[in-house]
């Protein structure tokens, strides 16, 4: 996801917003734009929820998966009424119970929805409707694999970032969703948790006059009446908080892809006809993103799909619902200003879509990753010194918990910007040849799949052959704040040359003693090309020794900027 409540959006990573009148003059599209997450507090003040949103993100970190049920298929029948902001669903859910031994189950779907009927392979069942659960009755099941029909109508709750949306603007109607995290419950039955991915089949009815979107592939439209049906298949497994439904008066355009793979891949974007060209002109560099990241990363994980961007009334920024990234119209500019929440939205088909966290203590995982591939796009497009501006705006003292497990933090700018320089400084930590190489063999791994923190720290050690408990420990797990240090230099008269004295000592509060790699830049009186000397820090109070033969004017500590760390120098 990509949220935003300053100058640019984040992401999904993500969204961005650009302040209303500013006038952007950047090098690279949203160089100047700060991302939302950075303003999570202000976001939570301003009251986008019904519900208190802290609270709900701190049940959506202590869920997990229920052991003992598997749900393998969807198929999700929508109507929408947007005139009288209603609904009316019929949703069968088939699912595997075989480790499951209980005579009922707990389905998440929130209580203010009037349910009409639950069966259990075509035979009514009992049923309980309490706050966020629905408990079905199993007696009557006769095998493992079984198909639980509920059939409702309703208005669903506009919870979370905008859970069920009916947005008017002017004559025209908009419905949208916005599930992350724990949000797809408050519209269909489900298990709604990251673990538990399945296949979908989704049919989306609205007046004829509207286009219905949802995740995969569309399968037909059919018309009844006075109303459309679009049908949407999914041929790879997701989670419940990337299902996705938008329903406006769309325009489309479409071109394709072919793939490192081979693979033809269809990318459409779809906006109503006031923003259509902007949408367009804004799209038009998707071929290249992919590009980029499948060079990067490995092949589009959906090819069998698509990958679209679709616009949604959403003030907030952006968000990578599976194969189809909604865009909020205020960040459809036609001029390419919201080119990095873009880029992070579609760099989450890989981190967070194809790759899901096991549970959201692993977010970072997502919005971390989505966020360095941004600094990485640019990389490999204009080079490091783009990689470096674009992290220079990400940096922060980040003092407001560990990385993992943020508990009511899950969209603070910590996930976001933080795991971005801890992947950053993990390459420093390894090297560019088995930081890339692991990030392949990551996505390779768990792609379809979903993975955890350890996970990742366990190929990270494979592949690097070396034990990585403190880097993970004092960045991720425990640490929290970044490094700070006083410094302080002097040079002595060695022979026929120079001896440097550096003493460091670490004064951060956040974590005791952090290890690091840290680059000396030397530049010297004599105007002889400056040397770059390496080390490696692995204590509180560092004092170091270097000889030179030519006495040095300035001394620069990590020069290329791989650390989240501020240094201060003391005077002698």
């Amino acid at each position: 996801m990509h949220l935003k409540t300053k100058s640019i959006i984040i992401f999904s990573t993500t969204a961005f917003i650009i302040l209303a009148g500013a006038t952007v003059l950047l090098l690279k599209p949203l160089q100047n734009a700060v991302d939302f997450i950075s303003q999570n507090k202000d976001l939570i003040s301003q009251g986008i929820k019904t519900i208190e949103l802290k609270n709900e993100l701190k049940d959506a970190v202590v869920r997990s998966e229920v052991p003992g049920i598997d749900v393998l298929h969807y198929n999700i029948g929508i109507d929408l009424y947007p005139e009288k902001q209603f609904v009316k669903g019929d949703v069968v859910i088939k699912m595997n119970l075989s480790g499951w031994n209980s005579d009922e189950i707990n389905l998440d779907f929130y209580d203010n929805i009037k349910i009409k009927q639950v069966s259990i392979d075509g035979q009514k069942t009992d049923y309980l409707q309490k706050d966020k659960i629905l408990s079905v009755n199993l007696k009557n099941r006769q095998r493992d694999t079984v198909d639980i029909r509920i059939i409702y109508e309703g208005t669903p709750q506009k919870l979370g970032f905008g859970s069920f949306c009916f947005p008017k603007v002017g004559k025209d109607n908009f419905v949208y969703t916005m599930n992350e995290p724990i949000y797809a419950s408050t519209w269909m039955p489900c298990i709604d948790l990251p673990t538990d991915k399945a296949l979908t089949d989704i049919y989306i009815s609205n007046d004829s006059s509207m286009v219905s979107l949802s995740n995969g592939r569309l399968i037909g439209v059919t018309s009844k009446d006075a109303r459309k049906i679009y049908h949407w298949k999914t041929f790879y497994p997701i989670s419940t908080y990337l299902i996705a439904l938008y329903s406006a008066d769309y325009k489309t355009y479409s071109q394709k892809y072919i793939s490192e793979s081979k693979d033809t891949v269809n990318l459409f974007c779809y906006a109503t006809p006031e923003k259509f060209e902007d949408l367009k002109r804004d799209f038009s560099d998707h071929v290249e993103y992919m590009k980029i990241f499948e060079y990067l990363f490995g092949p589009y994980p959906f090819p069998k799909e698509k990958y679209g961007l679709a616009e949604f009334w959403w003030s907030l920024g952006a968000m990578e619902s599976q194969t189809i990234t909604g865009v909020g119209t205020k960040y459809i500019s036609g001029r390419k200003f919201f080119a990095d929440m873009l880029i992070h939205e579609l760099s989450h088909h890989w981190w967070g879509d194809a790759v899901t966290p096991k549970s959201w203590k692993d977010i970072w995982l997502n919005e971390g990753f989505a966020t360095y591939s941004e600094a990485l796009y640019w990389e490999k497009k204009s080079g490091f010194s783009a990689l470096q501006s674009t992290l220079d705006q990400k940096f922060d003292g980040f003092g407001n918990g560990t990385l993992y497990n943020p508990i009511d933090n899950l969209f603070s700018r910590m996930v976001y910007d933080k795991g971005a320089w801890v992947l950053h400084m993990l390459r420093k930590e390894i090297g560019d040849d088995k930081f890339f190489k692991i990030l392949k063999e990551y996505f390779k791994k768990y792609k379809y799949k979903n993975a955890s923190t350890e996970d990742f720290k366990n190929i990270c050690e494979n592949i690097s052959g070396r034990n990585l408990k403190h880097f993970f420990d004092q960045w991720v797990y425990k640490g929290e704040g970044i490094i700070e240090i006083e410094y302080s230099w002097k040079t002595e008269k060695s022979g026929d040359g120079f001896l440097i004295k550096l003493n460091l000592e670490q004064q951060q509060n956040g974590y005791d003693v952090y290890k690091f790699p840290l680059d000396i830049k030397i530049v010297f009186e004599d105007g002889s090309e400056p040397q770059v000397v390496p080390k490696y820090i692995e204590s509180k109070n560092s004092y170091l020794s270097i000889n030179k033969k030519s006495k040095p004017s300035k001394i620069i500590l990590d020069p290329d900027k791989w650390l989240l760390a501020v240094f201060n120098k003391k005077d002698n």
